[in-house]
């Protein structure tokens, strides 16, 4: 095992992914280690998509490991500057839209269908103009659709050709335990490989954890004294309905991003990762708390009968409050309390009357629900009121261009929170205060998807090489 490198990449996601990708495309002579505490790819099995309920492994295969939470997720690549971080912040919106559009030539190449929603689709216009009646905001966004098969593919081709080369290395099962630093200049890690510590020296340390390792960085910037800022708090619940409710939106959209400033405390509450034929799932997060997620597969045979979707309301806190991961686990924990560590479901209708679902209640739903080990409960001993209220208010505006949506027998589930970390203060290529170390991607609070945190790593990429 060599401990020397030109360039540490910690955290295999799309972010880090993509900074090996082009390094190794543009200079093959570089040595590239990539390490995650997750595994390979092809060795990612979740338990629970075969025999029903979590297992709570030691690494979550669905949140950690090559691909991040990427792996098994709906893959949506949204090809607008607009949706899924704050890029523009660092480039002009034109230098964005270039990269975004380089970046999906990638994924084309490594076999994504060539498939586009919402793209020069008049509907979409129609959509948008019915929304604005209602005060809501269609965020308009093509979207490449992978499906959870296809997008498992995508990332493996990628693995395979990036490992082939003699000059990258993938190590799994590895922990970065602390970043070295030196006369103010980055000078490589201490590793853990299976409990094994060690030094790895690198010229470049690419800090790309996901939103998996989004803690440990925050651990890490506080001790390095690196700037760091409060990043918006997005918690809320998984809202599973028919496919007959969402469908004249998901066929031009696929995924509808609605926007709506809830009526009493005029928070903002926007959809998410909409998933129309999709499944609801479960996901560990840092080994102990079991949150929400979604899915869908490309697969017409594979389609259930129902959509879903997040439904998110987004806080930014102040000083003194500095610690939004702690607060989102602090919320799981709740749902996780009631239920025995497992998911919470409940049907609006039951919430609007201020009661518990139960399992009669819920197998009175005509919506019946996908993931079939959330426990009936009550969301509102989980959720502060302002978030629940923000998001029954949001259904309430959405059921105007969704008829259906605010039945008695949507289903929500508890919770789905948006681990972001305090972001990270960086320059345009991403690099940190301290030399030669860079932080990209979810887990250093700048992204909140797949294509931008592929485009964080090509710009890093880029800069390493012109050194």
């Amino acid at each position: 095992m060599e401990n020397k490198c030109d360039v540490l990449i910690i955290g295999a996601g799309p972010a880090g992914i993509f900074t090996a990708l082009e390094i190794s495309e543009k200079n093959p002579e570089l040595k590239i280690l990539i390490v995650d505490k997750g595994r390979a790819i092809e060795k990612r099995k979740c338990p629970e998509r075969a025999q029903g309920f979590c297992s709570k492994c030691d690494v979550c295969s669905i949140t950690s490991g090559w691909s991040g939470a990427g792996a098994f997720s709906d893959g949506k690549l949204s090809l607008s500057p607009e949706v899924g971080g704050r890029v523009t912040d660092y480039m002009s919106w034109d230098q964005a839209q270039e990269l975004i559009n380089y970046a999906d030539s990638f994924y084309l190449r490594f076999g994504a269908r060539d498939v586009v929603y919402g793209l020069n689709n008049q509907k979409v216009e129609d959509i948008a103009y019915e929304a604005s009646k209602y005060a809501i905001k269609l965020v308009p966004c093509p979207v490449r659709h992978l499906g959870t098969e296809h997008a498992f593919k995508v990332l493996k081709a990628m693995y395979d050709f990036l490992v082939s080369k003699p000059q990258v290395e993938f190590r799994e099962l590895t922990k970065a335990e602390d970043l070295l630093v030196k006369d103010g200049k980055v000078t490589g890690a201490i590793l853990n490989t299976k409990g094994e510590k060690y030094e790895v020296a690198a010229d470049f340390v690419v800090v790309a954890p996901g939103r998996g390792g989004a803690e440990w960085l925050k651990a890490q910037t506080d001790k390095l004294n690196i700037i760091t800022e409060n990043n918006e708090v997005d918690i809320g619940v998984r809202v599973e309905v028919p496919n007959s409710i969402m469908d004249h939106l998901t066929k031009h959209l696929y995924e509808a991003k609605l926007v709506y400033y809830s009526d009493t405390f005029d928070n903002k509450v926007r959809s998410f990762c909409m998933n129309p034929g999709g499944v609801v799932s479960g996901e560990l997060y840092d080994g102990e708390v079991a949150v929400v997620n979604g899915h869908s597969y490309a697969d017409p045979k594979l389609k259930t009968q129902n959509t879903n979707f997040a439904l998110l309301v987004s806080t930014r806190f102040t000083e003194p409050f500095n610690e939004p991961i702690e607060y989102g686990k602090y919320i799981a924990r709740l749902a996780n309390m009631l239920t025995g560590g497992g998911i919470m479901v409940q049907r609006l209708g039951d919430l609007l009357k201020g009661r518990r679902t139960d399992y009669d209640r819920l197998k009175k739903s005509t919506t019946e629900p996908t993931l079939k080990s959330a426990v009936p409960g009550d969301l509102s001993y989980v959720l502060p009121e302002r978030y629940l209220r923000s998001i029954t208010e949001t259904l309430r505006a959405f059921d105007k261009i969704a008829p259906g949506l605010y039945s008695r027998n949507t289903l929500l589930y508890g919770v789905e929170v948006k681990f972001y970390s305090s972001k990270v203060k960086v320059n345009n290529n991403f690099e940190t205060q301290i030399s030669n170390l860079y932080a990209i991607g979810d887990g250093a609070g700048i992204t909140r998807g797949l294509m931008q945190a592929s485009v964080t790593g090509i710009v890093v990429a880029r800069d390493i090489l012109s050194k």
